[in-house]
């Protein structure tokens, strides 16, 4: 018996274990269309228990879900009980609007950000002259629905109600204005997610180098497998007009300074995922092709569908 006993735990560790993580996209695009604006789903396969990555657009996203059947159930369910909490990059409509609209009907659960992000929420959202207060802190009525967790950078934190564990760093994103990323950790498995960011140069800080040189073992151990990572404009619109966003051109930039710290033998078939599009004319498709024709270090992109999952 203790033996039969000892095969199933060995067997159920082993299974937890091996499981993996999946990202679904709630909405993709970086402004214009109001249903589809930056959220992704992240947990593990089959769990029912997510983080949302952004929150631009959530119930219309789910809609998608049931419709491609990516999940099957309804959509106040997922809302509420799917989703155990958001984490927000950063304070700009497009990335935290489909939270605030959805917050009278949803669950109580956490927001993750980093201080600047809580207190737009505090400062300009959850007001009483914008919207009723939803977080545990700020102008009275305080609802309290919302939790409010206060990241610090490069300290590693749980994801409540999931198996899942983070850390978290800063962008600029029009310098001085910030936003963040995100590292997810499940077991040796990790995922990068970026909110709004400038290239370094650009931006004249260097926050994205911070992090190339601190996720290079990463990369270098086949742990980290796919970064989330936005291209807003093609490569024609002019540096000074880029509002801390990337282009194609300075994608590659970045990707070749993480290369210096790995090689480019290891970037090879590296999942990018491209967030944050901006869909004005034909722009996106001039995008996919610039990202395609021009990729010296053979990264594998992907460019997400709304409702539809991501297995990685």
């Amino acid at each position: 018996m203790k033996k039969i006993l000892l095969s199933i735990f060995i067997l159920i560790s082993t299974l937890t274990y091996s499981q993996k993580l999946e990202i679904i996209p709630l909405g993709v695009y970086g402004g214009g269309i109001e249903s589809n604006l930056s959220s992704y789903l992240i947990g593990i396969e089959n769990s029912k228990s997510y983080i949302s990555l952004d929150a631009g657009t959530i119930r219309a996203g789910i809609n998608k879900t049931i419709e491609y059947n990516t999940f099957d159930d309804t959509t106040e369910n997922i809302l509420q009980n799917y989703i155990k909490g958001y984490f927000i990059t950063h304070g700009h409509l497009d990335h935290l609007a489909g939270l605030i609209i959805n917050s009278p009907d949803d669950s109580s659960k956490p927001i993750y950000g980093l201080p600047f992000v809580i207190d737009v929420f505090k400062n300009n959202y959850f007001k009483n002259a914008s919207w009723a207060n939803f977080g545990n802190e700020g102008e009275k009525p305080i609802i309290g629905k919302y939790i409010y967790h206060k990241l610090t950078p490069f300290r590693t934190f749980k994801l409540e109600n999931t198996t899942l564990s983070a850390e978290v760093f800063e962008l600029s994103h029009v310098n001085p204005q910030k936003s963040s990323a995100i590292l997810i950790q499940n077991n040796d498995e990790y995922v990068l997610y970026f909110g709004d960011t400038g290239a370094d140069r650009i931006e004249k800080s260097d926050n994205l180098n911070r992090i190339w040189e601190y996720i290079a073992p990463l990369v270098k151990n086949r742990n980290l497998q796919t970064i989330l990572i936005e291209v807003s404009f093609p490569n024609s619109q002019p540096e000074d007009k880029l509002f801390g966003h990337l282009t194609p051109n300075l994608l590659n930039e970045e990707l070749t300074k993480l290369a210096q710290y790995t090689d480019s033998q290891t970037l090879k078939d590296l999942n990018i995922i491209v967030t944050h599009l901006k869909p004005v004319g034909n722009q996106i498709e001039t995008i996919k092709q610039e990202l395609e024709q021009n990729n010296p270090l053979q990264v594998k992109y992907i460019f997400p569908e709304q409702g539809k999952k991501i297995s990685l």
